[in-house]
Order: structure tokens, then C-alpha cells, then sequence
């Protein structure tokens, strides 16, 4: 495969970096009893994710958030060392890596920047129905293509009237012969400027319940009849392009439909099940990028003639973002290492979520604290931080959308057990 051969030479390169992305076959090699030690494949992915986010995205990271300018050769540089599209299968082009291995990359790219990871990973959430559901054709023209050059993909379900809501959708799907004719507008579309194709979600039977509503298709940016609006000014990673997209009178051909008629919403929810512990590790690793900013700063900075981090309560402040972190990366992994089992990781990928997101949120507000009034000032970096953490509580479900789904699983398992 063509990305094989660029990795390959990529490898015998010297003008990367000393290590480039090993491939692997498809899903990730069950690991048996239970262990925390990454394997020599893993530990290599990490440190070429880490060491791109040190030497490429933090540099350059405050003049994206400034500008709000896409990353097009940051996420390029991205593509050439395999940090793009990880988890495409071998037989695609891909580098065939599982949810957990993906995982270790985008803590490592949110490091750096979670603006820039975001433009990286939603890739993924777009092709992870693809992935799902897909037939070989589709697979070989969609996802060949994205490891063929560095295009850009957008999963659009998001709609102005629906968010957590997704079953309120209002975007339809006729059938006219051999295609479809789709009308509707969809919001907060990452990437949406700069997608060269979106998986779609939309009502194709307005009288059937969520369930059997829907219907997933393909379409190719530049159909006729797609408006993109204008790129949204965001609190926070700013490096994202987020817009609202218009169809109208939009053909698809009916060979560009995923799955079956009305299994849109199942495909769609069942992408989450994936993007969501990658979602998480995002969290990860902006909460760890904020404990060592914090701590860097607590030993340098004095007041009362010691260093703050002697201070109890700015050492206590550091401990407990330390708790947090690695309480949620370990859900991340146990997430993200069930899904690559092929064992339905529901339940867990909505705890990582939850906790990594909120794990994220307090611990870049710990940071400016710790920092005093140089965090609230931009010249430090965790007053960005502390912008982008928030919106890993809103999207890819909302912290509230994911309590309500484990409280169900909660539930759903005490009955099991009286029964």
C-alpha cells in the first residue's frame, strides 16, 4: 500500500523525526491477563506523537489560537509521520491501529494543542462510521483516499435545534430513483470548511421512531447544493474549523448510502463508542499539559521566601490534579482497550468522558490559579488551556448526556442482579 511505502521510507528518512509510525495489522493484539506496560510498538507511537507536539504544535500553537488559521502544514507534517487517520485497517492504506493505540496518540497531540488535535482527530469520528458500517467499495474510495494525500473528512449530525438531541434531526433524505435528495442544515461542524466528504445523518421516515428513522450517507463536499457557512469564533481551539453547513437539493447517489435504510442512528451512536475514549484521551492530555505547566511554575515562583510548591496548599492543588490525570487516563485505556476486544465498552467510554473532560476543566483552572495573575494574563499558556478545556464537556456528548447513560447502565445492571 501506498501509505506502507511512505512510512517505509519515512523510516529511512533523516529529515523527520528519528522515529517514525511503525504499522500494524488491523485492531490491536489482545493482551492477555491484565497489565499497564505499553508494548515497544506503542511506546514508539508515543514518542513520535510527543515528540511532534513539543517541536511542532506547542511553537506554533499560540498563533493558530490568535489567528484562528488552519493548521494545513502542521496537519500535513501530522500525515507524513502517521499521526492521521491511525486506526484506517492495513487493507485501506491505514496503519490499523486499535482505539487504545490511537488513544496514546491524541493524549500526545492534545499536549500540544487541543485545537490542532481536534482538526486532527475529527477525522476520525468522520470515518468511524465508515469504518463501522461500510462496504468494501465504499471503504476503498473514502478511506483510500485520506491515506493517499491529506484530505480532511466532517461528521455531520449536529443540527441548530439538535445537539444532545439527536433524535430532533430535521435534515431529510428523499428517495428519487437511483439517489437521494437531501435538505437540512447542520451546525458546529468541525472541519466543515475544509472536508473534502462528510458522513452524514438524515430522517428518511418521519413517521418511524429514532431507532429506525434515519439514514447514514457519504456525500462529497463539493455536490451541488452544499453551503458552507462562515468559520465560527470559538471561546476556545480556535485552531478548529467549525461551521454550519447547508444542503439543499443535495443528490447523493443511493451506492453512497451506509448501511442499510433507517440504521443511521444506530451507525452514528455506535461511531461514539470509538471516538469517545479518543475524546477523552484529548482531555488527558490538555489535564497533563496543565499539571506540568503548573508544577514548572510552583517551583520557580516564590513567595514568603520559598518556592510555592512548598507551599501546602499549592502542593495539595498539584496532587490532586495528579489524582484526576492518571484516575482518567485509566479509564481511557480500559475504554478504549475494551473496544479493540471487540466487548461493548459503552458504559466505560462514557465514564472516560465524563471524568476526563471535567478532569481537564478543573485542573487548567487549578493552573491559573497556581499561576495567580499571570494565568489570567495570555502571555502564559494556561489561560488557553483553561478556554479549551470547556468545550470537552459540550461536545461528543455533553458531561450531562453522559451521566444519564451510565446512570441507565447503572440501572439496567441492579435489575440484572435482583433478578
Amino acid at each position: 500500500m501506498l501509505r506502507s511505502h511512505t512510512l517505509n521510507a519515512l523510516r529511512k528518512s533523516s529529515r523527520a523525526f528519528s522515529t517514525a509510525m511503525p504499522v500494524r495489522s488491523s485492531g490491536s493484539t489482545p493482551v492477555p491477563g491484565l497489565g499497564f506496560q505499553l508494548t515497544e510498538d506503542q511506546l514508539s507511537f508515543q514518542g513520535v506523537a510527543r515528540q511532534f507536539a513539543r517541536e511542532v504544535i506547542i511553537p506554533a500553537a499560540p498563533h493558530h489560537d490568535k489567528t484562528g488559521e488552519y493548521p494545513v502544514d502542521i496537519i500535513k507534517q501530522a500525515w507524513e509521520l502517521g499521526l492521521v487517520n491511525c486506526h484506517i485497517p492495513t487493507e485501506y492504506g491505514g496503519m490499523g491501529l486499535g482505539v487504545f493505540d490511537s488513544a496514546i496518540v491524541s493524549e500526545e497531540l492534545a499536549y500540544g494543542c487541543t485545537g490542532i488535535q481536534t482538526a486532527i482527530e475529527a477525522n476520525g469520528l468522520a470515518e468511524a462510521p465508515v469504518i463501522l458500517a461500510a462496504n468494501d467499495a465504499q471503504k476503498k474510495k473514502y478511506l483510500g483516499r485520506m491515506t493517499e494525500e491529506p484530505l480532511i473528512a466532517a461528521y455531520c449530525v449536529t443540527e441548530p435545534g439538535a445537539g444532545s438531541d439527536v433524535a430532533g434531526a430535521k435534515t431529510n433524505a428523499v428517495k428519487k430513483g437511483d439517489k437521494w435528495v437531501i435538505n437540512g442544515q447542520k451546525m458546529w461542524i468541525t472541519n466543515g470548511g475544509k472536508a473534502n466528504w462528510f458522513f452524514l445523518l438524515a430522517k428518511t421516515d418521519p413517521a418511524a421512531n429514532a431507532g429506525k428513522a434515519f439514514t447514514g450517507f457519504i456525500v462529497d463536499a463539493d455536490s451541488p447544493g452544499i453551503t458552507v457557512g462562515r468559520k465560527e469564533w470559538n471561546m476556545g481551539q480556535r485552531a478548529s474549523d467549525t461551521r454550519g453547513i447547508t444542503f439543499e437539493d443535495v443528490e447523493v447517489p443511493d451506492e453512497n448510502r451506509l448501511g442499510d435504510v433507517g440504521q443511521g442512528f444506530k451507525i452514528a451512536m455506535g461511531a461514539f463508542d470509538i471516538t469517545r475514549p479518543l475524546v477523552a484521551s484529548a482531555a488527558v492530555g490538555l489535564a497533563q499539559r496543565a499539571m506540568d505547566e503548573a508544577t514548572a511554575y510552583a517551583l520557580q515562583r516564590k513567595t514568603m521566601g520559598k518556592p510555592i510548591i512548598e507551599h501546602q496548599a499549592v502542593a495539595f492543588m498539584l496532587a490532586d490534579m495528579a489524582i484526576q490525570t492518571e484516575a482518567s487516563r485509566m479509564m481511557v485505556w480500559r475504554a478504549a482497550w475494551l473496544r479493540d476486544q471487540n466487548k461493548r465498552n459503552t458504559y466505560y467510554a462514557s465514564i472516560a468522558k465524563a471524568l476526563a473532560s471535567e478532569t481537564a476543566n478543573k485542573c487548567a483552572s487549578d493552573a491559573v490559579q497556581i499561576f495567580g495573575g499571570n494565568g489570567f494574563n495570555s502571555e502564559y499558556p494556561v489561560e488557553k488551556l483553561m478556554r479549551d478545556a470547556k468545550i470537552f464537556t459540550i461536545y461528543e456528548g455533553t458531561s450531562q448526556i453522559q451521566r444519564l447513560i451510565i446512570s441507565r447502565a447503572v440501572a439496567d445492571m441492579a435489575k440484572q442482579n435482583q433478578q
